[in-house]
């Protein structure tokens, strides 16, 4: 068995792997990056430095404890495991370790927590907020992060990946580029459309001739640069705090309430899986929980008994 390779040799090799042989999106093979980051500055400070391939089940049981003392939450410290696990698993098929300490590591799921979404309201006053904007170019350019990402439900990966050729305006459609490389093609509404024509038209090509750019990508930051993932984030959060909400903000959110809405409003479940890009079905059923309001529509519609 080979074992003269470092630790970031292995790990190059793993996202390698990731990359090219399992076709991971670059924000998965970074979130597998960070985690087993994590884990080899945990060896690291435990004392003298463990090889990747010298851990032990007792060195697995350390950074576990670690973690739910923390407080990191059920569902993140099972991600850490499986991406260590995973990492493991690789190591051993192909000869570079011999076992995997995290084979037998099992996470007690609790009950799972519906994904949190806006309500009407809450939508509205984002919104508001959004068009507020002193700089009319980053006003026009929020709101269409904001219609985009509410009114089609795509990844923040995907928003800020959006490439001019990818928009058809006249038709309202977008192609976008999921994970795995699965295309598909989306519709979306005057509302979205109609924020993209203005920022495109104004917004946009000030702030693209201002610094002298020249790209396709659409959605671009104060100095005409393609605005990045992290870029996104940060645009919502300053939304969020200027809105008065008492509540914080994540894109995913955004897609939540996209797939509530769908689902709220009669679409069948297969519709909303192919619209948000799932590839299993299991994972859009987490969005059939409704709010107590659309029960009672539904129990008083449905059920008559006079």
């Amino acid at each position: 068995m080979a074992t003269k390779q470092t630790d970031q040799q292995l790990l190059t090799l793993f996202e390698r792997y990731l990359v090219n042989e399992r076709q991971y999106s670059p924000l998965t093979v970074r979130a597998y990056h960070d985690d087993l980051l994590q884990f080899q500055h945990f060896l690291q400070s435990t004392g003298p430095q463990v090889h990747l391939t010298k851990v032990e089940p007792f060195d697995v049981e350390v950074f576990l404890s670690e973690l739910h003392d923390r407080g990191d939450a059920t569902n993140t410290i099972a991600r850490k495991v499986s991406a260590l696990s995973s990492f493991y698993n690789f190591l051993v098929n192909n000869q570079l370790a011999s076992e995997n300490p995290f084979r037998y590591v099992q996470i007690k799921h609790h009950h799972q927590h519906l994904p949190r979404f806006f309500y009407d309201r809450e939508l509205e006053q984002l919104f508001k907020t959004a068009k507020a904007n002193p700089k009319p170019e980053l006003a026009q350019r929020n709101l269409v992060i904001l219609e985009v990402l509410y009114g089609t439900g795509i990844r923040v990966s995907e928003c800020a990946n959006l490439q001019l050729q990818q928009l058809d305006l006249e038709n309202q459609m977008m192609l976008v580029h999921g994970k795995g490389d699965k295309d598909r093609y989306l519709p979306f509404g005057r509302y979205a459309h109609d924020a993209i024509s203005t920022y495109l038209d104004q917004g946009r090509r000030t702030l693209m001739e201002r610094q002298h750019q020249h790209h396709e990508t659409l959605l671009v930051d104060y100095h005409g640069r393609p605005l990045t993932v992290r870029g996104i984030e940060y645009a919502l959060t300053q939304i969020m705090q200027r809105s008065g909400l008492n509540s914080s903000i994540h894109p995913h959110m955004l897609r939540h309430s996209f797939a509530t809405q769908l689902l709220n409003n009669g679409a069948d479940l297969r519709t909303v899986q192919e619209l948000l890009g799932h590839s299993n079905l299991a994972t859009t059923q987490i969005y059939t929980h409704v709010t107590k309001e659309k029960l009672l529509q539904n129990y008083q519609q449905f059920f008559k008994r006079d």
